[in-house]
């Protein structure tokens, strides 16, 4: 099983999308000979889903086909090389992943046929359990949680400990921190912008293009700022070197 799941899609506004991973992506599409990509870009309401599709396309140096532009999403599935799942809001895509019959044909095209996820911001939250850790609002009166199971631990994409002047609600630590008081057996891994996650033949990484941290949350333990994955040997079954 091959995953990427990355914070954010881009460092600025001019940046290619998913830049800063390029290297790993680069690589994983050479080793395995990879010509064309499927996108789900569900996530993405307000934005141009076409052009994603075309971004992503200039940025891997494939071709990058939107799952819409296809008969049937679930065969588009079936036949990809490569699967990326866009940014945006998280709690619309989960809804369509399943509005479309498309959790198991993902979770069997990652887990059997070993195709490589890549997926950012909402693309990384639905790889989890569940969307609860997301930072989005839920924008459809019908909510659906569970999401892919991918991978085994919650996560939190565009995690950000600084305090706002002025602010007075809580802050990303204490929302959390009463996620793991409500869910006291489940831990969450927040990820800051420019970081990644790279699972690769059962072996876990975490990758940081600024060189920082990520934390990890736990009930009744301190929050935990981590440079390598060691931390989350307890938690995952992969191997973390």
């Amino acid at each position: 099983m091959e995953l990427f799941l990355l914070s954010n899609g881009k460092l600025a506004d001019d940046a290619p999308l998913l830049g800063y991973a390029q290297p790993q992506l680069h690589a994983m599409i050479a080793q395995r000979g990879i010509t064309s990509a499927v996108l789900i870009p569900y996530a993405i309401i307000r934005g141009d889903q076409q052009q994603r599709a075309v971004d992503l396309s200039v940025s891997l140096g494939i071709s990058v086909r939107s799952i819409q532009d296809f008969s049937s999403a679930v065969e588009a599935i079936e036949q990809a090389e490569l699967i990326l799942v866009s940014g945006g809001n998280t709690w619309f895509l989960n809804q369509m992943l399943h509005e479309k019959g498309l959790v198991v044909p993902i979770q069997r095209a990652v887990r059997e046929r070993n195709v490589p996820y890549v997926g950012w911001s909402a693309g990384c939250n639905v790889a989890t359990p569940s969307i609860r850790t997301t930072n989005d609002m839920p924008v459809r009166s019908t909510v659906v949680l569970p999401a892919l199971g991918l991978f085994p631990v919650q996560i939190n994409p565009h995690y950000i400990d600084a305090h706002v002047s002025g602010h007075m609600g809580e802050t990303r630590d204490e929302r959390l921190a009463e996620f793991c008081a409500v869910n006291p057996d489940e831990s969450v891994i927040a990820l800051r912008e420019g970081s990644f996650l790279h699972v690769s033949e059962d072996r876990l990484n975490y990758f940081s293009v600024r060189d920082e941290d990520f934390k990890l949350f736990r009930h009744n333990q301190p929050i935990q700022r981590c440079y390598d994955v060691s931390a989350l040997q307890s938690l995952v079954p992969f191997r973390c070197d």
